[in-house]
């Protein structure tokens, strides 16, 4: 997903609680963290509730389950990759096939830095596997809706057969998330990002 000042932006995906949080953000940001760093399944709702020091009437007060938790996670921590992505890409006047390759260039940057542990949302869809389950359909939303802005790039770069393109880069990006992240390198997104260029070339023959 390069310097960025976006390893800092990544960063903010797992960074400890901060001083002044609401009680109910306290809870989102510990449940974040354990949940990215230990699973969706294997992490309980006491041991959030420990290392957000609140108390169990505090979280089912703003939380009615563990999956409304869950799912509040997965809808804010979507909000800031989004706002992380967006300004990535608006740091630089670029051409509309650049803007398409720093996608990539922030891919890259985001595969590259400490805290990557894989896409929180594929983790929530390989856990929650039924198609039809809450979280499942949560999360396949906030991926197709990040797919929709790259077919959005695609479109402004003007090339031809705009949604089959739109289609491959995604793929690319996906697939980069799970290589890089089984693999411990930045590799599979540095070859995503060639295999773009020529997929981007291609299209605009």
């Amino acid at each position: 997903m390069s310097s960025l000042s976006s390893a800092k932006e990544s960063s903010a995906f797992t960074r400890r609680p901060r001083q002044g949080l609401t009680k109910r953000d306290q809870l989102l940001e510990t449940a974040w963290q354990l949940f990215y760093r230990n699973g969706y399944h294997a992490t309980g709702i006491d041991r959030i509730l420990a290392d957000a020091g609140v108390a169990k009437m505090t979280l089912y007060k703003h939380f009615r389950s563990k999956e409304e938790l869950i799912l509040a996670v997965l809808e804010k921590r979507n909000t800031q990759f989004h706002e992380s992505f967006s300004r990535f890409l608006r740091a630089k006047k670029r051409a509309p096939e650049r803007q398409l390759l720093a996608v990539f260039d922030w891919l890259i940057s985001w595969v590259s830095s400490k805290e990557f542990r894989g896409c929180f949302l594929q983790k929530a869809m390989a856990e929650y596997q039924d198609l039809d389950d809450p979280i499942h359909q949560a999360a396949l939303a906030h991926k197709t809706a990040f797919h929709e802005e790259i077919r959005r790039l695609v479109t402004e770069a003007g090339v031809a057969n705009s949604k089959a393109l739109a289609h491959q880069l995604a793929l690319l990006v996906e697939g980069a998330i799970v290589s890089s992240h089984a693999t411990g390198s930045p590799m599979p997104a540095v070859q995503a990002r060639e295999a773009a260029w020529s997929l981007i070339k291609n299209a605009r023959r």
